[in-house]
């Protein structure tokens, strides 16, 4: 772009145009239910994906690390924790981050050789991205439990639950996500803390489907037992959905806007679009929030996660407006409060949506497309819905909340576009 005759500000206005386009345009879809050894073939047994930046085990929070160990009991690799241990030791094991294979996982994100995951293509530019099956409430994967329940409920979502629902998908056409978190940001869901709406929604689309598969009445009502008795399974399809809107602004030269924001537990990073696949890190900040009975915030993990990828496109806290409930739920104050941080969040964003729409706003979009300059400017951290999680692997969830995006990521992700975009002297100013 460097040759055009434009000011550095004319060319990222140019490049952010672009990128708000692709955003408005994309409508992603659920094609499929597949497996990661189908998708990424290259990918070993032996190599474990996870939320957030790279990172090394001897970082890893109490949760990822009890999270991997579970992953590879059940992979087979390792009959107990000892053996779990031993493998990682010996740098047997490999990790890598979910957004580097175009998948997303909520807290530990751990994605395994074997777990299914949600195939989501975006209608209007191809852009593929997966996100595994959610796995409920109680002791859990994702919140760094390992148990041989936790292991029972994984194998079941893969052997059983998971034929069934592609099955069922088979008895239709794809299913429009675009228009289920339209819908369900109408009914009081923000896709992060609150997915109750979009989750009977989706439930309603899959019930007669699964009923014209024809397959024993036994099986299909315990799938239809766990769609509607587990309130966050429409999480990681929302997730998926904006991993697949946001991947389609990768890589636009001049761009200023952030196409992925994730946490491990340790680490806070995010990517810009104009700097492509670059990470830029700080400490993940704590989340503050409500916790259950008998804990505090001394029990709390560092904020962990590829979730935050709702917020990028402007669900999660960025739609605070549209979910009284969330907002009390999450500790971040009245529901009076909600309308507040939607509008805050608009300060840092290049433009609104013109499909997820705030009925107690006048029908105005979800504040969209986080920009590096005006985070910076203003000082504004992107706000996130987010599950709090005992730091201590096994213990599991302990509270809800909000959580700020540290602001050295946003400054560090600055400078380098003013390195790259500015003349040696102005970036130097």
């Amino acid at each position: 772009m460097s040759e055009q005759p434009w000011t550095v500000g004319e060319q990222i206005a140019a490049a952010n145009a672009v990128a708000l386009a692709r955003l408005h345009a994309a409508q992603p879809q659920l094609v499929a239910l597949r497996y990661r050894h189908e998708v990424w073939p290259e990918l070993d047994p032996y190599t474990l994906l996870h939320a957030g930046p790279p990172i090394t085990w001897e970082r890893m929070c109490g949760p990822l690390r009890g999270a991997v160990v579970g992953a590879l009991r059940l992979e087979g690799l390792a009959r107990d924790e000892r053996e779990a241990l031993a493998l990682v030791e010996r740098g047997r094991v490999r990790f890598a981050p979910n957004h580097d294979y175009a998948t997303v996982g909520p807290m530990t994100g751990i994605t395994s050789h074997s777990m299914a995951l949600f195939e989501v293509v975006d209608a209007a530019s191809g852009t593929r991205a997966y996100c595994t099956i959610n796995e409920g409430l109680g002791k859990v994967l994702r919140f760094g439990a390992n148990d041989d329940s936790v292991l029972a409920r994984l194998r079941w979502l893969r052997d059983e639950l998971a034929p069934v629902l592609a099955a069922a998908l088979g008895q239709g056409g794809p299913i429009d996500l675009r228009a289920l978190i339209a819908q369900a940001l109408a009914m009081g869901d923000e896709l992060h803390q609150r997915n109750v709406a979009a989750t009977s929604l989706f439930a309603r689309l899959m019930l007669p489907r699964l009923l014209r598969t024809g397959l024993p009445a036994a099986r299909l009502a315990a799938v239809a037992d766990f769609l509607t008795g587990n309130d966050q399974f429409f999480l990681n399809l929302a997730m998926a959905a904006a991993k697949a809107t946001l991947d389609t602004i990768r890589g636009i030269d001049g761009c200023s806007l952030v196409s992925a924001m994730c946490r491990n537990g340790t680490d806070f990073a995010i990517r810009v679009s104009g700097l492509g696949d670059q990470w830029f890190v700080a400490p993940a900040n704590t989340p503050q929030g409500l916790y259950f009975p008998g804990f505090s915030a001394a029990d709390a993990n560092p904020d962990m996660g590829d979730s935050a990828i709702v917020e990028c496109l402007g669900l999660g806290g960025f739609a605070m407006a549209a979910s009284p409930a969330v907002v009390r739920f999450v500790g971040a104050g009245s529901a009076a409060r909600g309308p507040a941080i939607t509008a805050e969040m608009a300060t840092i964003t290049a433009g609104r949506s013109p499909h997820y729409q705030i009925p107690a706003l006048d029908f105005a979009g979800v504040p969209t497309g986080i920009d590096v300059r005006k985070v910076v400017a203003t000082g504004i951290a992107p706000l996130i819905n987010t599950g709090i999680a005992h730091r201590t692997a096994g213990v599991g969830q302990v509270g809800a909340g909000v959580v700020r995006a540290p602001l050295a990521c946003f400054t560090q992700a600055l400078e380098a576009l003013a390195a790259r975009y500015l003349p040696p002297a102005a970036a130097r100013r």
